[in-house]
């Protein structure tokens, strides 16, 4: 068994898939079955691996893994058994993300300029990435992995990295500004780092140290804690930039399509379906449909 999930990992990595959750569960699972001295995936086998898990998610994305290898294995060998990919009754949904507004983003920032220590570079480090990810929308792990030589003039290079592809961000003229300002004040403190968002020890900034500092961003904000699913993330600063985008779309069905193709292409996503779930039904985002749909109706009935 062990041989097929190699080559199905191999397969599958050519089309740009990572798979380093799926290789670690395919191992588990290949020394569990060899423990019960099986060579073929078997179903109550398979079940009861993936039993083992504490939770009900865990368990459902560790089954669904198998059934994924099932279906390329039985295409040559049809001796494996496909267990019920929906065994375990898990429907995955999609947290309600919290879209900022720009007061909040604003006292975000000002936040992040009262970070210390006095006279510390990180004050500024963290006031620019946040202005940036609501600026772009890159993933905050495409920020951290930004070098110097991945900022041209008037662009950024994002290297391979969620999907493995590689894609240049066009930059508003102001979030050029705001960068040439922070690298000016990088030079003050004398460091020549490679990566663009640094420590004041000169190391990369780790999403651990981030994670947490924004944590007490949003206290000093006064944006935490929040009640309700809804509650605001880092990863909100993305989907803020995608429902502004679309609210900037030109008039007309036509136009709104090509601009989702264009904002789909910018954010980086494999499906055009992956960008629809970062957008959410904000008042001005219904009262534009209002808008458009009376003024179709009003159309209609002259």
């Amino acid at each position: 068994m062990k041989q097929a999930i190699e080559a199905y990992l191999a397969l599958r990595r050519i089309s740009g898939f990572e798979l380093k959750n799926d290789e670690y569960l395919l191992r588990s699972y290949a020394r569990f079955a060899a423990e019960h001295g099986e060579s073929r995936v078997c179903t109550t086998t398979a079940i009861t691996w993936a039993g083992h898990s504490t939770s009900v998610v865990q368990r459902d994305v560790r089954l669904k893994t198998v059934c994924r290898f099932v279906r390329f294995v039985r295409l040559e060998d049809e001796g494996h058994e496909l267990p019920p990919a929906e065994h375990f009754a898990c429907h995955k949904t999609r947290r309600l993300p919290y879209i900022y507004s720009d007061a909040e983003l604003e006292r975000l920032i000002k936040a992040a300029l009262q970070l210390g220590p006095p006279g510390a570079l990180r004050p500024y480090t963290y006031a620019t990435l946040i202005a940036l990810l609501s600026a772009t929308g890159l993933r905050i792990s495409e920020a951290l992995a930004l070098r110097f030589c991945d900022v041209p003039s008037e662009s950024l290079l994002i290297r391979k990295t969620k999907f493995r592809k590689s894609h240049l961000v066009p930059l508003h003229e102001t979030v050029v500004l705001g960068l040439e300002r922070y690298f000016k004040r990088r030079r003050l403190f004398g460091t020549d780092h490679d990566y663009v968002f640094i420590t004041d020890e000169e190391q990369p900034l780790a999403y651990g140290a981030v994670h947490r500092t924004f944590q007490k961003l949003l206290r000093t904000a006064k944006l935490w804690p929040a009640s309700g699913a809804n509650r605001p993330r880092l990863h909100d600063l993305r989907h803020r930039f995608a429902v502004r985008a679309l609210q900037a779309s030109p008039q007309g069905v036509g136009s709104a399509s090509q601009h989702m193709l264009a904002l789909s292409t910018y954010l980086g996503h494999a499906s055009i379906n992956d960008t629809y779930w970062y957008l959410e039904a904000t008042p001005e985002l219904l009262r534009g449909i209002s808008t458009a749909c009376e003024a179709f109706y009003e159309e209609r009935q002259s």
